[in-house]
């Protein structure tokens, strides 16, 4: 059998703050290798994600990269919705700094790498919380979610955190073809684009950047 190829990362962070220096571990099934990221404007043809812990404007250093085809996640401790929903809509990943682990890190650059966006659960609770400040903001959510059944529920709570259909199957025992299909049926009662449009509907997260 095969042995999959483990993936790279280049990274991004101001000298002597990377707090993972350990990382990946040398059993890490995903990440193989960490380089620094040399090129401001991409990251090299061996580079498979790029991680950027950004302290301040994190949704900038996203719109850098944004021109190359790399996939990014960012670390960073801002919890601005504005800030995060840029950032998703970017295509990138948002980790809150001392909102996960190592193994949590892996998993972000793997889904990262099949197209997958990955939110840290406190990432997920400032979006719901800036749509809760907005007016009617709660009310709308509460409406959204009871368009859709517990099965459908349960199925967007996974893919907000970048979750892939094959992995939320395992999770609640379906097979990806039943997962795909209630995805479907979820973009069109949601009246979503495709994933990331439902996960920031789903978070509430949607009206913040309408006028």
């Amino acid at each position: 059998m095969r042995t999959p190829r483990k993936l790279t990362v280049a990274l991004a962070c101001p000298e002597d703050a990377w707090p993972h220096p350990d990382w990946p571990a040398p059993d890490d099934p995903y990440v193989g290798r960490v380089t620094p990221l040399t090129a401001p404007m991409g990251a090299g043809e061996a580079t498979d994600v790029v991680v950027i812990l950004c302290r301040e404007d994190p949704a900038a250093a996203v719109r850098e990269l944004r021109a190359t085809d790399v996939p990014v996640i960012v670390i960073s401790p801002c919890r601005d919705t504005e800030a995060i929903v840029e950032v998703f809509r970017g295509g990138a990943g948002y980790l809150v700094e001392g909102d996960y682990c190592t193994c949590m890190l892996s998993s972000a650059v793997v889904g990262a790498s099949v197209g997958h966006t990955y939110l840290s659960p406190a990432a997920c609770a400032a979006l719901r919380e800036g749509a809760r400040r907005l007016p009617t903001g709660g009310e709308a959510m509460e409406r959204l979610r009871e368009a859709l059944s517990p099965r459908e529920r349960q199925i967007m709570e996974l893919l907000s955190t970048g979750l892939a259909a094959q992995e939320i199957g395992l999770r609640l025992r379906l097979s990806e073809k039943t997962v795909r299909n209630n995805l479907s049926n979820i973009y069109a009662k949601l009246d979503a684009r495709g994933s990331t449009d439902a996960v920031l509907r789903w978070l509430g997260a949607a009206p913040v950047l309408r006028s």
